[in-house]
């Protein structure tokens, strides 16, 4: 039996096969897992994505499994103290400016959930609520950032996140599914496409 053909960076290591194969590009609107990924992709900033991949565990438990309630219940002398702790106790990148922004973000969270009734409304909305299916040959054509991503970038800051630029929006559309970049040539392009 012949092996399946996957997208390029997801041979270099095991977790980032397991990744590609079971999450990337597959369609997810629970908010739990987009704030799990606006945090990882910001966490990403400058660093590989197995980085941050292989500490995604660590960053559940540090972060209270990404649980908007708890990440937001902390004062400003707490969340200092919390800061300090993330660092010293757990194997997340250990940046205090991405690691404040995870507690930002989950404010800024909270009020986009307010206003659109849940994350993932607020934030598909950009793609109109539907996967974009792109066709890309080499990973050479894959984009960095889109116009979309952009916007959804300076959307984000103007509600108050933090580690949302253009080129990490992308990463998390391409994450989370609002965008399919798998190559042609891989097997998971058509198979993220059904429902």
């Amino acid at each position: 039996m012949s092996e399946k053909t996957v997208c390029a960076w997801a041979m270099k290591q095991p977790l980032e096969r397991e990744y590609h194969d079971a999450e990337w590009g597959r369609v997810n609107k629970c908010d739990k897992y987009l704030f799990e990924f606006l945090t990882l992709e910001g966490a990403q900033a400058g660093l590989s994505w197995y980085t941050v991949l292989k500490r995604r565990d660590a960053y559940r438990t540090a972060f209270e499994h990404y649980d908007l309630d708890k990440l937001t219940a902390y004062d400003d002398a707490d969340l200092d103290e919390r800061v300090e702790q993330i660092v010293e106790q757990f194997d997340v990148i250990k940046h205090r400016g991405k690691i404040r922004s995870v507690f930002q973000n989950a404010r800024a969270a909270k009020v986009l959930i307010g206003e659109y009734g849940s994350l993932a409304e607020a934030l598909w909305q950009f793609v109109d609520h539907q996967p974009v299916i792109n066709h890309w040959q080499a990973m050479s054509e894959v984009p960095a950032s889109t116009d979309t991503s952009k916007a959804l970038s300076r959307f984000l800051k103007k509600h108050g996140f933090t580690f949302v630029g253009e080129t990490i929006c992308y990463a998390f559309m391409q994450a989370v599914g609002m965008v399919n970049d798998h190559l042609v040539t891989c097997y998971c392009h058509r198979e993220v496409q059904q429902p």
